[in-house]
């Protein structure tokens, strides 16, 4: 707990929650306001944690919708907490992130989900074309306490820290001003929680390293790479029995023993190319889940301006397509610039609304006479019109210099 109060230690803490941003907790402070509350109440606070006295607040519950249907519930702490939690991240993760698997990527140091893909990428072209895709049921919701401090208490022997980690993994969530306790689950939304993640899930890492399967973990996502159906019965039987002794349960609706180019794994999927090679492309969900923030972003009914919307659509793209630039698929991103395209077109002639202002713009911008009377005589036929020549009158380059992103390579 000396090493988590440290100043360099919490400088560097405040820093990165600064960065991270984020809303406030149930108490209303907001991240700006964090310093100078920490400037007139460290004294006390530090004393708190040095006498293992310090007790958390609860975390205010959000839900927000998951891609594939129904919410996901997180609990987002108060600053001074989330400020602690990071601090106490920088002292634990160094502590325990050299032990943990080589085949864990998720949250760590120096690890990204790149290369957990590119790892079972390397798997599926070995040969092993079955998976066993095992997935929780409400990870985060479920973790049993007692197993988890279990594990912690082998490796920390700070009392203090372990009662100030009981603590959070105690602390109430609050739901309409009422403090609904927790008997398990970890808070997800805090800063600590992502390491206890991979502290719980570890066991059942180094048993599969033990029995010498080739699978890749990133958080609660864990594929095994086999070679047949049968072995990955195996597997996924052994699997159900390691999970049991967690206290954790199998979401058997959505964990199968399956061809690996039928399943999805961090938003990409396998394809097999001409040359045998395996590649990768957007799984279909991800895919589905990028097209629905498009049509969000460029909603014809928001009465934003085209440069407005290109600006949101910027931030959401590069980051996209940065993510998914592993994807060995340029016709697919091809199509989707076109798409996008289309939809701001169409969202430039809603804009002009009427047949006479549609006609001098597009006359303005080169089209002929007999085209531009054309589309302006169909104004309500929006994403009809929108397809009628008008990459002329609205070519590529023009959203090009608005700052649109590609796609495609």
């Amino acid at each position: 707990m000396e090493e988590v109060v440290c100043p360099s230690n919490l400088k560097a803490a405040l820093r990165r929650v600064k960065q991270n941003k984020g809303s406030s907790g149930i108490d209303g402070m907001s991240v700006d306001e964090l310093p100078a509350w920490l400037w007139a109440n460290w004294q006390r606070l530090r004393e708190a944690l040095l006498a293992g006295s310090y007790q958390p607040s609860a975390v205010k519950r959000h839900t927000i919708p998951k891609p594939g249907g129904g919410e996901r519930e997180l609990g987002i702490p108060t600053v001074v907490d989330r400020l602690i939690q990071q601090a106490m991240l920088q002292v634990l993760q160094p502590r325990f992130d050299p032990s943990f698997s080589d085949h864990s990527y998720g949250f760590r140091p120096g690890r990204r989900a790149h290369d957990a893909v590119r790892r079972a990428q390397g798997y599926v072209q070995e040969g092993r074309r079955w998976v066993v895709d095992v997935d929780l049921a409400k990870f985060f919701d479920r973790v049993n306490h007692d197993v988890l401090m279990g594990k912690l208490e082998a490796r920390i022997g700070d009392t203090r820290m372990l009662g100030l980690i009981r603590r959070y993994l105690d602390a109430g969530v609050m739901v309409s001003g009422v403090v609904v306790e927790r008997h398990e689950g970890t808070p997800q939304g805090g800063p600590l929680s992502p390491l206890l993640a991979n502290v719980l899930l570890d066991g059942v890492d180094k048993e599969l390293e033990k029995r010498g399967h080739a699978f890749v973990r990133y958080a609660d996502d864990c594929n095994v790479y086999v070679r047949s159906r049968r072995a990955g019965e195996r597997v996924l039987a052994g699997l159900r029995r390691l999970y049991a002794r967690l206290r954790l349960q199998v979401n058997e609706a959505k964990s199968a023993v399956d061809l690996a180019g039928r399943r999805k794994f961090l938003g990409f999927s396998f394809w097999v190319a001409a040359e045998g090679r395996i590649k990768l492309r957007v799984a279909g969900k991800a895919l589905g889940a990028m097209k629905a923030k498009v049509r969000e972003l460029s909603n014809r009914n928001r009465g934003r301006s085209v440069p407005t919307v290109v600006a949101d659509l910027a931030g959401y793209l590069n980051g996209w397509r940065e993510y998914f630039r592993l994807a060995d698929t340029p016709g697919v991103f091809r199509d989707l610039d076109k798409w996008i395209r289309h939809r701001l077109r169409c969202l430039q002639l809603k804009q002009w609304k009427r047949g006479r202002t549609v006609f001098r713009e597009l006359r303005a911008r080169g089209m002929s006479v007999v085209e531009a009377a054309q589309v302006a005589a169909n104004t309500r036929r929006w994403w009809h019109n929108s397809a009628l020549k008008l990459n002329f009158a609205l070519p590529t380059r023009h959203f090009d210099r608005l700052g649109l992103p590609r796609l495609a390579p």
